[in-house]
């Protein structure tokens, strides 16, 4: 088991730990300055960036619409969350000297060809379909399935299997059984 930030691999106990302590931290960071606990959680990151980019072609619908009545457009504290997912796992990768500039993962390309632009369109209708289905759900699996189970919630726990099963089910299908 290997505990270094320089290895291409990190020991899931190493990042289930640092994980913890983000999540601590958040809680006992937003309720200081916001004085009220914020959870992990990401989805409703991308519905407020789409409001922003919305407010430059379109400001008065933004200002009429219900959601963002409640759920205003603005940059907060996850937007940045979002942000530093992106680059952690940039600054992750290149301790770990594992960096890869790629149009194609092997995985898709065994599968469906070297087709950047098949993979590209893939990937936008697979996002979609998974905001979607974090929207519907009332969050991601970062809300639900991590936050929700460091509170012990229930409905946290059976998203959180939800997610997996889903996930696993999707790559048998994409990939078959000899998927990596």
């Amino acid at each position: 088991m290997n505990l270094s930030l320089f290895s291409s691999r990190w020991s899931p106990y190493l990042a289930g730990a640092l994980v913890g302590i983000l999540a601590v931290l958040s809680v006992v960071v937003t309720t200081v300055i916001l004085d009220k606990p914020k959870y992990l959680g990401a989805s409703t990151t991308f519905v407020r960036a789409a409001g922003l980019l919305e407010q430059t072609v379109a400001a008065d619908h933004v200002a009429q619409n219900d959601y963002f009545q409640s759920k205003k457009v603005k940059v907060d504290w996850q937007m940045l969350f979002v942000g530093g997912v992106f680059i952690g796992a940039l600054v992750s990768a290149r301790l770990g000297k594992t960096v890869k500039i790629e149009k194609v993962p092997p995985i898709w390309e065994q599968r469906f060809g070297s087709s950047a632009t098949l993979r590209a369109v893939g990937a936008f209708f697979g996002g979609i379909i998974l905001m979607f289905g974090a929207r519907l759900a009332g969050g991601c699996p970062s809300g639900h399935g991590l936050s929700g189970n460091m509170q012990l919630s229930v409905s946290g726990l059976i998203a959180l299997v939800f997610f997996l099963v889903g996930g696993i089910v999707t790559a048998r299908l994409l990939y078959g059984r000899g998927g990596h």
